[in-house]
């Protein structure tokens, strides 16, 4: 009907991300700052409520009940605030944000102050477009998995899943391929020449099944097959502890088609994209890295993909190939890994998740308590935790750089708009930082502030060391 809504659920999936674009915001029972309703909501630029565990939602009757048991049903009018968590009943006088001529100047000199990057995470052109507009200077993380839930392709995937054979899966990746260039030429476009970094296939391939028994027998229609087949496949695909499972660069080694599918929708979109425009070096990001090999693996496919191209396109192009350190092992290997990269990008969120072995996603039942009991200082999915996260970074840092010190070092997790983080990273000598659109204004103005703080404690020191000789010489001639 095209009525501002707001999606409200338990807890978000990545199928919920049509309902997402759809909505005005988000509201959610369950979930932390880095869950996925948060994550996807901040690139969006929503308003967004998660963990908000005081209220009762009835997914049956569509009702959510309140503390003092004021019920809620599907049509009442809410308003939220993603800034005070406030849920208010009604529609107050809202103000539409502007950007005037102030703010654009107060930019240009936070430009001129700051000495580190800073990018966005863009999942689709539209999200490249915001990052333009508020200046980022590139896309630090482009998550591909998301494109694959737009309309037509959501099936098409499934069909690739239901693939018994390495030949069968290809088949249905080729129709998958032109849908993927095709946005990786709309982000190459927008972004003019400036980096585009894109991180593989990620997440584990249940995600994309239906848990539903409707769900089921629909998916069962549209390939042709019993519904007792994807009840089947469905629950052979269903792991423990899926975010430690079968995803990353672990569904790129055991099922290399997709990750090639991948490359060579990016080469192909890097050809057209420059043949009009500025000249492009797309970023290749592999994810959740934990040894060498499997860079050496995923690098030599994508190496061959990359001369497969060249080879019937007539025409050479150049393209960096990277990783995501996400995982502690990656960190302390990072020298080795660091061989086979032209760039690290710390993924802050599962790094987090990993150190302190928390589930981002639960930890917000927990986390206020631990904070007002003083067991830990901050959320550390919110402020990145210096002294054990942050140990990790440095370590990676310094041992990469160790074995090539022109290795590209940056971080993309959601840490990346926050000041402390950006303080952290500046100090520990990252290239640049990588945080959702919405928040770039922010993390510019901040790396501005810390550059200029620097600076002026630079000064500070020097004047104090002048007065100190000053001071010392007078007293020698008073002698």
């Amino acid at each position: 009907r095209r009525e501002p809504c707001i999606l409200v659920r338990r807890e978000t999936a990545p199928e919920d991300i049509r309902g997402m674009h759809a909505a005005a915001g988000v509201l959610t029972e369950r979930g932390g700052i880095t869950s996925h309703a948060a994550v996807i909501g901040r690139g969006l630029g929503l308003p967004c409520i998660v963990g908000a565990s005081s209220l009762r939602f009835d997914s049956r009757r569509n009702t959510i009940t309140t503390p003092d048991g004021r019920v809620l049903r599907a049509g009442d009018v809410i308003t939220i605030d993603g800034s005070s968590g406030e849920i208010l009943a009604g529609e107050p006088p809202l103000l539409e944000p502007a950007l005037d001529d102030a703010f654009q100047q107060l930019m240009d000199w936070a430009d001129a102050a700051r000495d580190i990057g800073i990018r966005a995470n863009a999942d689709t052109p539209e999200d490249a477009q915001t990052a333009r507009n508020f200046d980022a200077q590139g896309i630090g993380l482009c998550r591909t998995e998301h494109m694959f839930f737009e309309p037509g392709r959501l099936t098409v995937m499934r069909e690739m899943i239901f693939a018994e054979t390495s030949a069968g899966r290809e088949a249905v990746l080729e129709r998958l391929l032109p849908m993927q260039r095709d946005d990786f030429i709309q982000l190459f476009r927008i972004m003019e020449g400036q980096p585009v970094c894109i991180r593989l296939f990620d997440p584990p391939l249940h995600e994309f099944l239906p848990t539903s028994h409707s769900g089921q027998r629909e998916l069962a229609e549209a390939l042709d097959i019993p519904v007792s087949d994807v009840t089947r496949r469905v629950e052979e695909m269903a792991e423990y502890n899926p975010m430690l499972g079968l995803r990353g660069v672990r569904l790129g080694v055991t099922l290399p088609e997709i990750y090639d599918m991948q490359a060579r929708a990016i080469f192909e979109a890097t050809l057209e994209a420059s043949r009009q425009g500025d000249p492009v070096v797309p970023e290749i990001m592999i994810p959740l890295v934990s040894a060498k090999r499997e860079v050496e693996l995923v690098k030599g496919r994508i190496d061959a993909v990359a001369s497969a191209v060249r080879s019937e396109k007539g025409r050479s192009f150049d393209y960096r190939l990277g990783v995501m350190v996400e995982t502690p092992r990656a960190a302390l290997r990072a020298d080795e890994i660091a061989l086979h990269s032209a760039f690290m990008s710390f993924g802050t969120n599962d790094l987090t998740q990993m150190t302190y072995g928390l589930s981002r996603d639960d930890a917000g039942r927990f986390m206020s308590a631990y904070v007002q009991q003083g067991v830990f200082p901050e959320d550390p999915f919110h402020v990145l935790d210096q002294d054990g996260v942050g140990e990790l970074l440095k370590l990676g840092a310094e041992r990469g750089r160790s074995s090539k010190p022109g290795i590209t070092l940056s971080i993309c997790g959601e840490h990346g708009g926050n000041p402390e983080s950006i303080a952290f990273c500046r100090s520990a000598g990252f290239d640049y930082v990588s945080c959702s659109p919405f928040r770039v204004p922010v993390a510019r103005l901040a790396a501005a502030q810390l550059a200029i703080h620097h600076k002026m404690g630079d000064q500070k020191s020097a004047l104090a060391q002048m007065l100190w000789r000053w001071r010392v010489r007078g007293r020698r001639q008073a002698r």
